[in-house]
């Protein structure tokens, strides 16, 4: 099975303030540094996941730069990182490579050493139309930018793009929510996201939330019904104008679904290189004996640690977490879990399930796919409550079967 390939890099011009990944501003000599140990690692990958006893297949063909704001990267450092990608990978002609980019970042030579690599999606972080609500929270770019770029991108080839946008942002309202989705509908792009704002301590807007201050526009984020409204007006919006949901955060028009991303929610294997990367690769045959399936690793998330040495955190998934994985993550998928393909995969295992399914489906948290048979998917409000529907195939004692916990859920980088 193609690999994916994930690089993380962690560089900003300013952090925002909803910001939780592990990135922060640094400078170009910082940024050579950090792309030598980049290099090296991805050289070193099978020597190192051998060791944690997983296989990294040599084909790939989906590459995703994030960030952070790979952008920023000096054009001859891009270069040299997918030289070496090259060199340790055999690419698909097909493959899908992105890069995100933060509008106001394509310099004339990035856009030139973009399409030089290969680049063929570039993701935009544009989060809003709205100049006030892009300001609110430290980003630096306007509507007329975002526009320009766009257009920058398509002249040089690369058309295939993605627009973010965040729903819940300081000042936002149903006009101006309003006004973003027809400007993004307006670009005429093939992929959108839409992501409703995370409050946590990982931020600083999130802190002064929990807090109950007024720092960083925390007093005019709206609140909690007002985000799911937004949220769910952009399905609606989307889908009446050809721009299908796929994934919960995801809309695309047909053709043009996320290969990278797709391989986090079908358990397809993908290698992470950089700081706070994650991975999840095939295990060794002697260790699927022992019934593990799989290993999940991550990278320490200091950007001063992973100068110094690699450091890698593994963890072995088992039969039991990766039945649990393949239902919370399938699930964001609107067409759902095929439960045919997992009575093949897991047998008796999936019958424990059952109980869990049924009672999801009696609180109108999951459905029965009309359009095929045999899936199971969320509910429009089992969307908005996707967090509780996925703890329940981790937390419920129907799905025991073994003795060991089931694992964290990693962040996913994209």
């Amino acid at each position: 099975m193609a690999l994916g390939i994930y690089i993380s890099v962690p560089f900003c011009r300013s952090k925002c303030s909803y910001c939780n990944f592990a990135s922060g501003v640094f400078s170009s000599a910082q940024m050579g540094r950090y792309v030598g140990r980049l290099c090296a690692d991805i050289v070193s990958c099978r020597d190192a996941s051998r060791q944690l006893g997983a296989i990294v297949p040599e084909d790939a063909d989906a590459v995703y730069l994030g960030g952070g704001t790979p952008s920023l990267l000096p054009a001859e450092e891009l270069k040299k990182l997918f030289a070496v990608l090259r060199q340790e990978f055999r690419l698909a002609a097909d493959a899908e490579i992105t890069v995100e980019c933060a509008p106001g970042t394509i310099a004339d030579a990035m856009l030139e050493s973009l399409v030089a690599c290969g680049v063929n999606r570039v993701s935009l972080g544009v989060q809003s139309f709205v100049n006030q609500e892009a300001a609110s929270v430290a980003r630096l770019h306007n509507h007329e930018k975002v526009v320009d770029d766009i257009e920058r991108l398509r002249r040089a080839g690369i058309g295939n793009i993605n627009v973010d946008l965040i729903a819940g942002l300081p000042h936002q309202t149903p006009e101006s929510w309003s006004y973003s989705l027809q400007n993004t509908i307006g670009c005429v792009v093939p992929h959108l996201s839409v992501y409703m704002l995370e409050v946590d301590e990982d931020s600083r807007l999130g802190r002064e939330l929990m807090a109950g201050g007024s720092r960083y526009h925390a007093h005019f984020v709206p609140d909690d019904d007002a985000t799911a409204s937004f949220y769910e007006s952009a399905c609606e919006f989307f889908a009446a104008r050809g721009v299908d949901q796929y994934e919960i955060s995801n809309f695309a028009r047909p053709g043009f679904e996320s290969r990278h991303n797709l391989k986090y929610w079908t358990r397809s294997p993908y290698a992470g290189f950089g700081v706070d990367a994650h991975s999840m690769l095939p295990s060794q045959p002697e260790l699927q004996v022992q019934q593990v399936e799989s290993i999940r690793f991550a990278t320490t998330d200091s950007y001063d640690e992973y100068l110094l040495a690699p450091q890698w955190k593994a963890m072995p998934v088992g039969i039991k977490e990766a039945l649990e994985e393949s239902f919370f993550l399938a699930l964001r998928l609107n067409r759902g879990v095929n439960l045919g393909d997992l009575q093949v995969q897991f047998g008796e295992r999936l019958q424990r399930c059952r109980p869990i399914i049924d009672e999801l489906i009696s609180e109108g948290l999951l459905q029965q796919s009309e359009q095929k048979a045999g899936f199971v998917r969320l509910t429009p409000r089992g969307r908005l409550l996707s967090n509780d529907v996925f703890a329940r195939f981790i937390d419920g004692p129907e799905n025991a079967g073994s003795e060991n916990a089931g694992p964290e859920s990693a962040r996913i980088p994209a």
